[in-house]
C-alpha cells in the first residue's frame, strides 16, 4: 500500500464516520410567532418535543389528562414535560419561554437525532381563558423528518378553529388566567373539544399586560406559527477523526521510510 492510498483510506474512514454522525444529529431552530391581531390572544410558553411517535397527551372527546391540564389551566409543563420524558426517554424536549404577545416572535435551537426522533409534538396555553390551549392530538400528527432524516415540514400554522378547550375548568372570566383570579376556578369535568368562540366573552376586559382585550377572531384567522430550520451540528469529532487519520498516515510513512 502506498502512502497516497493509505492517506485516501484514512481520510475516507474519518469523513465517513463523521458524515454518518452528522446525518442523524442536526441543529433544529424552532421559531414561534404570534400572528393574532393586536390586543387579541396571548400564548404561554411553548412546550415541545422531538420524539419517536409514542407520546400522546390528550384525545378529542376524552377527559383531559393531568399532562395537558398542566398546560391548559396555567401554561405550565410541570406534568407534561415529565410525562413526555417518561414515555420516550430518547426524546429531545424543552420549552420556549415567556408569554408571546401579538406580533412577537421567539426562537430556540435544539440538537435532534433526526433518524430516531422524527415526530414533533407541542402544547401552549392560550389566554385569556380558563383552560384553552393549542397542541396536536395524536403522537404522530406531525412527522417532521422522513426516514432519511430530511426535514419535510417547514412550518405549522394554527388558526382560531384549532384552539382546544380542555373541558377541565368551568368557563368564568372572573377566574380566567390573564384577566381574572385563578383561585376562583371550578372543575368542569367535561371533555377536550375545539372552542374559540368564547374568547369574545373577554372583550373589553383589561389583561395582565395592561391592554383592553379584543378577540377579533374568526375561524380561519391565523394566530400562531411554528417554523423549523435545520443545520448540521458543528462536530469537533470530525476534526479529531481527521487528525487521527493523518497521525496514522504519518506513522505509516515513518515505518515505510525506515524500511520496516
Amino acid at each position: 500500500m502506498t502512502i497516497t492510498r493509505f492517506t485516501r483510506t484514512a481520510l475516507a474512514v474519518a469523513l465517513f464516520a463523521s458524515g454518518a454522525a452528522s446525518a442523524a444529529q442536526m441543529q433544529v431552530t424552532v421559531t414561534i410567532d404570534n400572528l393574532a391581531p393586536s390586543n387579541s390572544v396571548v400564548f404561554a410558553p411553548l412546550h415541545l418535543g422531538f420524539h419517536s411517535g409514542v407520546f400522546d397527551a390528550f384525545d378529542i372527546g376524552q377527559a383531559a389528562t393531568p399532562e395537558i391540564i398542566s398546560v391548559a389551566e396555567g401554561g405550565s409543563g410541570s406534568a407534561w414535560l415529565p410525562a413526555f420524558a417518561a414515555a420516550d426517554p430518547g426524546a429531545t424536549i424543552g420549552t420556549i419561554g415567556a408569554p408571546l404577545m401579538p406580533g412577537m416572535s421567539r426562537s430556540m435551537t435544539f440538537t435532534v437525532d433526526t433518524m430516531t426522533n422524527q415526530y414533533f409534538t407541542f402544547a401552549s396555553m392560550v389566554v385569556p381563558s380558563n383552560d384553552f390551549f393549542i397542541g396536536n392530538d395524536g403522537a404522530q400528527r406531525y412527522q417532521l423528518f422522513d426516514a432519511a432524516g430530511n426535514l419535510q415540514i417547514s412550518s405549522i400554522t394554527q388558526r382560531s378553529r384549532d384552539v382546544w378547550d380542555a373541558g377541565s375548568e368551568v368557563f368564568d372570566p372572573l377566574a380566567s388566567a390573564f384577566v381574572g383570579t385563578n383561585g376562583l376556578r371550578a372543575d368542569q369535568n367535561s371533555v377536550v373539544a375545539f372552542n374559540f368562540a368564547e374568547f369574545a366573552a373577554f372583550n373589553g376586559l383589561t389583561t395582565a399586560a395592561g391592554n383592553v382585550f379584543d378577540s377579533q377572531l374568526a375561524a380561519d384567522t391565523e394566530i400562531y406559527r411554528i417554523s423549523f430550520e435545520v443545520a448540521p451540528v458543528p462536530e469537533p469529532e470530525t476534526y479529531a477523526l481527521m487528525a487521527l487519520g493523518l497521525a496514522v498516515v504519518g506513522w505509516a510513512g515513518k515505518r515505510r521510510t525506515r524500511g520496516v
